[in-house]
């Protein structure tokens, strides 16, 4: 061989050499990402696309970490640059489809995710994939979507496990079980080293409330896989559910999920995104102490993160720091580069309600106070089960006999006609609206929210007809509203009840009886004295003092 020939050989063995092993090392960085060691991956992402500026398959897994981490500039550096790249370069225009789904621009986002799969090889799924995955990832999923180009993938290879891994998320997303679970069994089975497959069996089992099961599937992922982190911030989610499942273990079992996660942070990185993730679950498991603690670690990371706001005001609300919580929301909120959520209006809601509130005075500061209302209100336009916040917000306006505020809370809460806690709200809402109208300082009683606690009470005999007090309540509604028909009405349905229910009934309710007997007979005295006499005799027959009804007695004779 001459040298000429021998330095081509060289030359495509180095080459080769060097393409093989930028492939190993892609490889390990897509372990490392579904690991969630994302601080590691970028690092050796990084490494990557400075070696090989033309490895566009680099650059887009670098991109999504950046998306994966909410750095949206970032990321679509990395894309772009991904674009003008050779190998793997297609995929960048599904990462920029993802950025334009989240921009509310479905036109751009499709624009882009035509290029990912144009001229794809028959064989091919990644792109599809890429597509299928920008669909899942972006701030509101799209799992239909993915379902369908995803099926394009399938036909292309069937047995391919990233497909079916995928088609698990899309189906699992699309609260398909049955579906999810075929895809991920398929997925385990075509590669058996596809860890991230068989803890996604455990997770539908978590979603279907199957606690104990779950925790042994993820035991079983522990037992061949000990350092996989995923697998114990899924162990801390599902005790955490299974916390709030079983409240008399909920102390036990919430221990239990914060040592998982905390176990999660050390197989993973503790980098400002991992912190912030850790931050999230901590505010589900309402640790506000270490919630502060983290908020505080993440400043001097990065001080200027606007993220680390939200914590700061969670934290400081719940530790009673009212001044910094509302301060450090309103700068939060007030940045319109920041992606709000329901949660960060309903804190600064509360904290304004709290500020708001002079226990020692025992006022209440109403132009703070309304602005608390609206941001609620915010809240839940945004996300609807922010409603089961409120119930204890207004339990404790209404125990300081706030009742105009306790009504303003609770006509809020019953918004959530599937609120575990909507007939104990209308109830109060009804309550709080009735005892307001009775204040002494009243002059004259409104009828228009009058009319809204009749509504109230009306929903919880709908719903539970055997609840006695709201029939009261609605007949004493009625009567600040002087409908003499509905009093008797409503009056009459009670007395039904409490009789139904036994003597033992009747008798641990002598005084709402009394005042039952004695209001229907007012009520008839102008149109059926015959009919007034006979419920003023009930109540004599069971109270001969009372005075009421004996006085009552002598004028309709």
């Amino acid at each position: 061989m001459n040298k000429m020939n021998q330095l081509k050989f060289f030359s495509v063995a180095l080459l080769t050499t060097a393409t093989m092993a930028q492939a190993q090392d892609v490889d390990q960085a897509k372990k490392t990402i579904d690991a969630e060691q994302y601080e590691k991956a970028k690092g050796m992402l990084k490494s990557i696309v400075q070696a090989k500026p033309s490895n566009g398959q680099a650059a887009y897994l670098l991109g999504k970490v950046y998306l994966k981490q909410n750095v949206t500039d970032s990321a679509k550096i990395y894309f772009q640059k991904g674009i003008a790249g050779s190998e793997g370069a297609k995929l960048n225009y599904a990462g920029l489809g993802q950025i334009e789904l989240d921009n509310n621009n479905a036109t751009g986002a499709q624009t882009n995710f035509d290029q990912t799969i144009k001229d794809v090889r028959k064989k091919d799924t990644e792109e599809y994939i890429a597509v299928a995955r920008a669909y899942m990832d972006a701030d509101k999923p799209n799992y239909k979507k993915a379902i369908e180009v995803l099926g394009k993938a399938k036909l292309a290879n069937p047995t391919d496990a990233q497909v079916q891994l995928a088609l698990g998320d899309a189906y699992y997303g699309d609260k398909n079980q049955n579906e999810a679970y075929a895809a991920y069994r398929n997925a385990f089975n075509a590669d058996n080293t596809l860890i991230r497959a068989k803890m996604q069996l455990g997770v539908l089992l978590k979603g279907a409330k199957a606690y104990t099961e779950a925790v042994k599937s993820f035991n079983d992922v522990i037992a061949t896989s000990p350092n996989y982190g995923p697998v114990y911030r899924e162990l801390a989610e599902t005790y955490y559910y299974w916390g709030n499942n079983e409240p008399k273990k909920y102390n036990e079992y919430i221990k239990q999920a914060l040592t998982y996660y905390e176990k999660y942070m050390t197989l993973t990185d503790y980098s400002l995104a991992s912190r912030m993730r850790h931050a999230d679950f901590l505010i589900l498991a309402k640790d506000y102490k270490a919630l502060e603690v983290e908020a505080e670690k993440m400043k001097q990371i990065d001080k200027v993160n606007p993220r680390i706001l939200r914590y700061l005001g969670y934290s400081a609300y719940e530790n009673g720091n009212i001044d910094v919580a509302v301060k450090s929301l309103e700068d939060f909120i007030a940045n319109p580069s920041n992606k709000i959520i329901a949660r960060d209006y309903m804190y600064l809601g509360l904290a304004k309600l709290k500020k708001a509130n002079n226990l020692e005075t025992k006022t209440v500061d109403a132009t703070l106070f309304n602005a608390g209302v609206a941001d609620i209100k915010k809240s839940v336009d945004m996300e609807i089960t922010m409603t089961n916040d409120l119930s204890e917000v207004g339990k404790k306006f209404y125990e300081q006999k706030l009742f105009k505020e306790a009504s303003a809370i609770y006509e809020i809460a019953v918004t959530n006609v599937n609120s575990k806690n909507y007939l104990l709200d209308n109830f109060y809402l009804g309550n709080s609206i009735y005892y307001d109208n009775t204040r002494k300082d009243v002059v004259k009683p409104d009828p228009i929210a009058l009319q809204k606690a009749d509504v109230a009470f009306g929903k919880v005999i709908e719903a539970s007809p055997t609840t006695q007090d709201a029939y009261i309540f609605r007949a004493r509604t009625q009567r600040l509203l002087e409908n003499e028909e509905l009093i008797i009405k409503y009056y009459e349905e009670y007395l039904k009840v409490v009789n139904e229910k036994g003597q033992d009934e009747f008798t641990k309710n002598k005084t709402k009886v009394i005042e039952a007997y004695n209001n229907i007979g007012a009520s008839y005295a102008n149109t059926d004295k015959t009919k007034a006499k006979e419920y003023f005799n009930k109540t004599l027959a069971i109270d001969a003092t009372n005075n009421y009804a004996s006085e009552s007695l002598k004028t309709l004779r």
